[in-house]
């Protein structure tokens, strides 16, 4: 090689190169690589964590408590820093590896980066097999860091060290690419880790990534600014790419301006705040009657960000038939669903451009006025629904109501998997942007606790909210991950952890039974257990307290509330616990698609599977 090289072991020259990556956050020059989560085993400890040790300085390592948790709470930080800064975790190989292959579904799903890195069994395969190596007979080169290629954007194994030359920039590009952004892997096999290379020492430069920005295509803007011209009753469908792009203010102006209601799906929550002007609520199955109702008389439907899950559309059947679709992506796959008129570009520049191309043009006011209302109508259902009654066992609208109000303006909201997801997506009030995670992208049960622990390291520096992250899980959640608890206890990272205990999975036995199901192996008192009519029950408070948390059993409403003020002026985790309904609901309007049986015994079924047919018969057919 021409040009001083550096001689370094692969590994160190991985870490040497991560540290010299930066970007840009509100005009501050950060660190691309803020951190690594890692928990070290045989395939990692002896080179990679060498490495990462002479350099904690620069680049902090956080010990995980479970492989999956930690990379999930990489992704919690990923979203706190709308996809401008990145985590990595680290494990070794085997289960290690394994188990932070749901965490990375959980990116992928969400178009959210971060960094995996795992041992790997050894090139020469001299040892073989060795501790942990799963051995494919007719395949020696496939090892269980092969799972990985279903569920990220960038996949590599090194096996010679030049080769990290131009894997490492590669990775970097996938995560920063508003189309591809998701997960990156890198499998380093042990005896790849450990060979010492000379380096260029460009290699080892100093860069600054910035995100890029697509602009759109000329003729399919002005496709969608004449399309958009015939509406007169338009919809503008607001997507997690919205948040992504720093578009909020700009949709928000834009909408405004237009005369456009702007409906949210579960990502884009919090783009805007609850009471802007052209806000009409959260759209599809968990979503508001003001936000349907729209869908369901929109002529032409504007959606920005969205990747159009079903969720979002009713499994489509929140739309009507004739509807005309304009979809406005910076990935071509989102892009082009369901026979949209496809704008592929950023969110930001190509709202800015529609607008420019739109003249005088403005949806009739009455067509905002009717929104307006049908919200008002929305919120004085949520007030009804969320106000404090004398029941003895508070519903879920109860306690998200008593937790929003309490909520400082940059606290940020966490959630995802059960029953929480309906409850908060209708039922809390966004005060600020940008504060509001409800990962059901992936559903991911455990990714609550987790990505608290990402938000609250997120919180400082540039970009950062500075508030208090506040997880609400459900018992079953807590239960199946809980452990960064006591990581953020260690790490003296601050959270407050709401437990609704209502004893079991309650969500999921609601539409078990709705679909004709008895109540079958969901609540605890449906499972097989030694006491059916008094099953033992966690005290979640004295499990928190174990870990280091400060912690509260909340016997009502009224002693939650109180609780609520009493964890805000704690100096570190709070875990606050309290018996919740099973069976208390904010109503929803949406269809939802999912499997019924054709022929069943059940008369109960037989009925489902009816409401099911008639449910596929108003659907869309996309392609």
């Amino acid at each position: 090689m021409t040009g001083p090289t550096i001689r370094l072991t692969m590994a160190q020259a991985v870490v040497r190169w991560l540290t010299q990556q930066f970007t840009e956050i509100d005009g501050v020059r950060v660190p691309l690589f803020a951190g690594v989560f890692g928990i070290f085993g045989h395939g990692n400890v002896t080179c990679l964590s060498e490495a990462l040790e002479a350099v904690q300085d620069q680049l902090p390592t956080w010990r995980g408590q479970n492989e999956q948790s930690m990379a999930l709470a990489a992704i919690g930080f990923a979203k706190a820093k709308l996809r401008r800064q990145i985590m990595v975790a680290t494990s070794s190989i085997g289960p290690g590896a394994l188990n932070m292959v749901t965490a990375a579904g959980t990116a992928h799903a969400n178009r959210l980066p971060v960094l995996l890195i795992s041992g790997d069994t050894f090139t020469n395969r001299l040892p073989d097999p060795v501790l942990q190596q799963v051995e494919h007979f007719g395949d020696p080169t496939v090892t269980v860091n092969d799972a990985f290629k279903a569920v990220t954007r960038y996949w590599d194994r090194i096996t010679h060290p030049a080769q990290i030359i131009s894997s490492l920039p590669q990775a970097v590009a996938a995560m920063l690419d508003p189309a591809d952004c998701g997960p990156a892997f890198l499998a380093l096999p042990q005896d790849t880790q450990e060979v010492a290379f000379d380096y260029p020492g460009v290699f080892f430069e100093s860069r600054t990534w910035t995100i890029p920005r697509l602009r759109p295509d000329r003729q399919k803007l002005a496709e969608a600014a004449a399309l958009l011209k015939t509406a007169k009753k338009p919809l503008l469908i607001s997507g997690g790419g919205v948040r992504y792009s720093l578009a909020g203010n700009v949709v928000a102006d834009f909408a405004v301006k237009r005369g456009i209601p702007i409906v949210e799906t579960v990502a884009g929550k919090g783009a805007v705040t609850h009471y802007h002007p052209a806000h009409a609520g959260p759209i599809g199955i968990i979503g508001s009657t003001s936000a349907n109702a729209l869908a369901a008389e929109a002529d032409v439907i504007l959606a920005v960000g969205t990747r159009l899950q079903d969720f979002t559309t009713g499994s489509w059947t929140a739309f009507s038939p004739d509807a005309r679709f304009i979809s406005i992506n910076a990935a071509r796959f989102d892009a082009v669903k369901h026979r949209a008129l496809a704008v592929v570009g950023d969110a930001r520049e190509t709202i800015e451009e529609l607008d420019a191309s739109l003249g005088a043009w403005r949806v009739d006011p009455a067509h905002m006025a009717r929104a307006q209302m049908l919200f008002r109508e929305w919120d004085a259902l949520l007030e009804s629904l969320q106000a404090p009654s004398n029941a003895p066992v508070p519903t879920y609208a109860q306690i998200v109501q008593a937790v929003n109000a309490s909520a400082g303006e940059r606290d940020t909201l966490i959630s995802a998997a059960g029953g929480l997801p309906g409850e908060v997506a209708k039922g809390w009030r966004v005060k600020a942007p940008n504060t509001f995670d409800l990962e059901f992208g992936f559903s991911c049960m455990g990714y609550e606790v987790a990505a608290g622990w990402g938000h609250a390291m997120a919180n400082s520096g540039p970009g950062g909210l500075g508030g208090t992250p506040i997880v609400m899980v459900g018992d079953g959640t807590y239960l199946m991950m809980n452990s960064d608890i006591y990581s953020t206890v260690l790490s003296g990272h601050k959270m407050i952890v709401v437990v609704c205990d209502n004893g079991g999975f309650a969500v999921i036995n609601r539409l078990q039974q709705f679909k004709g199901v008895p109540g079958f192996n969901n609540l605890l008192t449906d499972c097989r257990v030694q006491n059916r009519d008094s099953p033992l029950h966690v005290d979640f408070a004295k499990h928190a307290e174990s870990m280091g948390a400060a912690a509260r059993l909340c016997e009502s409403l009224a002693d939650f509330v109180a609780a609520l003020e009493w964890a805000k002026g704690n100096d570190r985790t709070t875990v606050l616990s309290i018996a919740s309904d099973a069976f208390s609901w904010v109503p929803g309007d949406a269809d939802w698609d999912v499997g019924v049986p054709q022929v069943s015994s059940r008369e109960t079924v037989r009925s489902a599977r009816k409401q099911q047919d008639a449910i596929r018969a108003k659907q869309r057919i996309g392609v």
